[in-house]
């Protein structure tokens, strides 16, 4: 009972931080809402120009909202030990008597708050801007969908978390790269099956892919949608991504803990 409660405190001290990041200085809320909408614009008056299906304007708005999700991953999550190590923040975690995975779930879940807070109001300031037209099948379904796939992305977070710290210095090119190439594969902006059956399964490794899928075909009604799957399938998919992901990152942090104890380093022997 005593762990558990110290591990729960732990988790929420973790969170605390970005919790009550909401509430920084109002002018970098106002260009965390508001810089996202010139991106989204331009998709969607290149997509009017060319004559699109109206839904697509649909797809960009969602695609655009949920990209703050992608990004507070990488450089919130997967860098985050890489970053307390570099100021000598990592080092009191390691001591501290309780579960680095409680860190971690820390991270998660005070991260995903502080994202959802802007991916809320890009989508709801998108959504008014451009007049998108919503036809939501299934309530309950869209919102497991998302909390799944959410916690398959943030549990890919807390994987990268141990494995960007162990690989040292390339954790911070390692994001640099996978920032826009994970736009392009997992279809932000378009449905991923434009980019053929086996691209769209390789991508669909990223739980992001299958949680914008899923999430058009229950938000919006037409025949432009291309679902890659049926948004069951992807969910039952989204849901052992979501267990993997946690026994890896899991796997990895134990791992970290052991070059730590028997090698006197945290970074692999090549670094």
């Amino acid at each position: 009972m005593m762990d558990l409660r110290l591990n729960w405190r732990a988790m929420w001290g973790r969170a605390y931080p970005r919790i009550i990041g909401v509430q920084r200085e109002p002018s970098w809320i106002l260009f965390d809402i508001f810089l996202p909408l010139l991106g989204i614009a331009a998709f969607i008056f290149f997509y009017r120009a060319m004559g699109a299906p109206e839904i697509y304007t649909g797809f960009v708005v969602l695609g655009g909202a949920m990209t703050a999700f992608w990004v507070n991953v990488l450089w919130s999550m997967a860098a985050q030990f890489y970053w307390e190590k570099e100021t000598g923040n990592l080092q009191l975690y390691l001591i501290a008597p309780m579960s680095r995975m409680s860190v971690l779930a820390g991270m998660a879940v005070g991260g995903m708050f502080l994202t959802g807070v802007r991916a809320l109001s890009t989508f709801i300031l998108g959504f008014l801007l451009f007049d998108v037209e919503l036809e939501v099948t299934n309530p309950a379904a869209l919102l497991a969908v998302f909390v799944v796939t959410l916690i398959a992305l943030y549990g890919m977070g807390m994987m990268f978390s141990s494995l960007y710290l162990m690989y040292g210095r390339g954790a911070w090119h390692l994001s640099n790269i996978l920032q826009e190439p994970i736009y392009l594969v997992s279809g932000f902006y378009f449905p991923v099956k434009a980019l053929g059956f086996w691209v769209a399964l390789g991508a669909s490794i990223i739980p992001i892919t299958l949680g914008l899928d899923a999430m058009r075909q229950l938000m919006f009604n037409g025949s432009q949608i291309m679902p890659f799957l049926s948004w069951q399938i992807e969910l039952m998919v989204l849901v052992g991504l979501a267990v993997g992901f946690i026994l890896a990152a899991r796997y990895a942090l134990h791992y970290m803990e052991y070059l730590g104890k028997r090698e006197g380093r945290l970074t692999l022997r090549w670094q």
